[in-house]
């Protein structure tokens, strides 16, 4: 994949939509990115942490105020953990953990 030159990611003269017609698609700019310190951060101000089951969700204990967890998807597939329906909604609680999506484990056994 070869880069675009400055001049190419940039024209001057207008050649393309893009160029032409105004609110549309912005140019690439280094001003999109964002904050390094806010990068990954979500709206509720914790960083996300993906539990595959209830040792994972343990880890969390040390440093609960910054990381909360996100229940995988692929957690009703793990056969080899055996637990009892909502038993990461119970010990979230118990350990003072913030769940963001505490229902994914219960929306796909009603599937199956």
């Amino acid at each position: 994949m070869s880069r675009l030159s400055k001049t190419g990611r940039n024209p001057e003269v207008l050649t393309t939509g893009v160029e032409k017609i105004q609110g549309q698609i912005l140019m690439p700019n280094i001003g999109y990115r964002s904050n390094n310190k806010t990068k990954h951060i979500l709206p509720s101000g914790f960083w996300k942490f993906l539990v595959h089951n209830v040792k994972e969700m343990e880890v969390l204990l040390i440093c609960n105020k910054s990381y909360c967890a996100e229940i995988a998807h692929t957690i009703f597939v793990n056969l080899c953990f055996l637990q009892e329906p909502k038993s990461h909604c119970r010990r979230a609680p118990q350990l003072a953990i913030r769940v963001t999506n505490p229902n994914a484990r219960l929306r796909s056994e009603e599937n199956e």
